[in-house]
């Protein structure tokens, strides 16, 4: 049978007492008489079954035990002082966790900066990070694994069911190895690139772009040459630098300056054909308020300042 709870209150007779070493001082302290404070501090000893101070008529000292208990029965006071407080700041997305997932391209600029400035508004809010693809996020979420997560799609193709914020909207560029024909271009022509192996994502971590950019390929009635398939983007970028092929990657994978590889686009009029692609935070419906805060700061910092 588990032993009862011992009461806050006997805590803070204890507190006294060890910190007086006088029951008679402790008893005023806490504003009783002294027996009943004799009382609960023996009854504390039976139930924890250990003596917490040694006494004689003339002294009261703390034993080994006692010595030992005093900081944890002072931080579980204080813990417990904390408890309101606590509670409102949570419900006012001031404190608690925010689990947030993120696609990698995200890392390359963008997430670190964001990361550094809400952690300095919401010091008590803790933020666990997550890089995982788009396909793992949404199965995470459905879940209850994560709070929200930064996917990346095709311009308005947000996963459905799950609130968005677009967060960045940018073109895609070709990743090409620095020794490959291309690479002495600084602009490239779609007809010259339709026909070169690619290093490519698999389907089911971003289904949108992957049919955006076979779509472009069909319309010039070509069939994409996929050479090797990868998941993230740093490990794309280094499969062409090993000259593997080319690969489509976001714009703001330039920032990942991988030796062996250079980035172009692509001029001309056909160049309106490659397909652009969207970074979104996306959230389930519901309240969390920690979440909301992070909405909220992220809608701060889309807004061009005044």
């Amino acid at each position: 049978m588990s032993q009862p709870l011992v009461e806050l209150r006997v805590w803070r007779q204890f507190i006294a007492v060890a910190e007086e070493l006088h029951f008679g001082r402790a008893a005023a302290r806490l504003h009783m008489t002294q027996p009943p404070l004799t009382q609960a501090i023996a009854g504390l000893e039976r139930l924890l079954g250990v003596r917490l101070f040694d006494r004689t008529k003339r002294s009261v000292a703390l034993t080994a035990a006692g010595e030992a208990l005093l900081p944890q029965a002072r931080q579980l006071l204080a813990r417990a002082l904390a408890l309101p407080a606590n509670a409102r700041a949570a419900a006012h997305g001031e404190s608690g966790r925010l689990r947030l997932a993120f696609v990698s391209t995200l890392g390359f600029g963008l997430l670190p900066q964001w990361v550094s400035a809400f952690r300095s508004i919401y010091p008590r809010i803790e933020l666990e990070l997550l890089e995982s693809t788009g396909d793992v996020q949404l199965q995470s979420m459905e879940r209850g694994e994560i709070d929200a997560g930064f996917m990346l799609h095709s311009p308005g193709f947000g996963p459905a069911g799950l609130h968005h914020l677009r967060i960045v909207r940018e073109p895609l560029v070709l990743a090409v190895p620095e020794q490959h024909e291309l690479a002495a271009a600084r602009t490239l022509a779609l007809r010259r690139v339709l026909d070169q192996p690619l290093v490519m994502f698999p389907r089911r971590i971003l289904p949108s772009l992957h049919d955006a950019l076979f779509g472009m390929y069909h319309a010039a009635g070509r069939t994409p040459k996929i050479a090797q398939e990868a998941i993230q983007m740093q490990t794309i970028v280094n499969l062409v630098s090993a000259g593997l092929g080319l690969a489509w990657v976001p714009d703001s994978v330039r920032q990942f300056q991988r030796t062996g590889v250079l980035y172009r686009q692509l001029a001309g009029k056909k160049a309106r054909a490659v397909p652009a692609c969207e970074t979104t935070l996306v959230w389930p419906p519901g309240s969390n308020p920690a979440r909301d805060r992070f909405v909220e700061f992220a809608r701060g910092r889309l807004t061009p300042p005044a």
